[in-house]
């Protein structure tokens, strides 16, 4: 599955809220707008349905994103471990039970209504269950341009040229996951050596440089893996990556 957009998230989150208030119409309401047009829902729904259309809920699910991020990021491997292994379907999404389990499991600490909008959130296809793929990046990889007080703790500059990235995958997940130990580790130095690659300061590699710094520092991806990194950094086939987005991917 692939992470949607804030306004999408926004959009997902709402819609879960609001539909079980509807269940007993005919027909289900797709828009916010159509909710507040409905005579025979009752006047006391009205404040919890206004506090679900503005952007509150996508702010709060940052806020508590944030504030389990760094005990997500030191368990991340033992939570999505349990996360596969009740994943029997292999879809990338658990029922919010399980999900509670292990949230409890790993002292994650969310309160009632904390777990409520993220599991909102994370209801993509409207289900009921929780992609726990998605909430996993979210809370450990980078991948959507974001301007965040946490990013302005490191300078890693945009590139000249703003680039458009790709889809993002279970395996573009996975794999960036599997190198992050190694990123974290050393990417300060390895900041260095993409840029001096780069002699004419576009922020932009070649592949075939990028693969060659990467295995300076002993990270060999598999034909996949670098497949599935190609297919979201170099979307339009230029053969050039922006180093600067990859690296950003893992600071947080």
């Amino acid at each position: 599955p692939s992470a949607t957009s804030p306004a999408t998230s926004t959009k997902s989150a709402t819609r879960a809220v609001q539909e079980p208030r509807v269940s007993s119409q005919p027909e289900h309401p797709k828009t916010s707008s159509s909710l507040v047009g409905q005579k025979s829902i009752p006047a006391s729904s009205h404040p919890q349905t206004t506090t679900t259309t503005c952007s509150a809920p996508i702010l709060n699910c940052e806020t508590i994103e944030n504030k389990i991020r760094k005990n997500i990021q030191l368990s991340w491997r033992g939570i999505l471990k349990m996360c596969q292994e009740k994943d029997v379907s292999k879809l990338g999404e658990i029922s919010v039970s399980d999900f509670l389990d292990i949230a409890k499991k790993f002292n994650l600490d969310l309160s009632e209504g904390e777990i409520n909008q993220i599991t909102a959130k994370y209801d993509l296809k409207k289900n009921g269950r929780f992609a726990y793929y998605d909430f996993l990046q979210s809370c450990i990889l980078l991948l959507k341009p974001q301007e965040s007080s946490l990013l302005q703790r490191v300078i890693i500059q945009k590139p000249q040229k703003p680039t458009s990235p790709g889809p993002q995958t279970t395996s573009l997940f996975s794999a960036m996951l599997r190198i992050q130990p190694q990123i974290l580790h050393c990417w300060r130095p390895m900041k260095r050596t993409f840029k001096s690659y780069d002699e004419s300061h576009t922020g932009l590699l070649h592949v075939a440089d990028f693969i060659q710094v990467l295995h300076e520092y002993s990270i060999n991806l598999t034909e996949e893996e670098l497949f599935n990194i190609l297919e979201y950094y170099d979307k339009t086939l230029s053969s050039k990556i922006s180093y600067n987005d990859f690296l950003r991917a893992f600071i947080q």
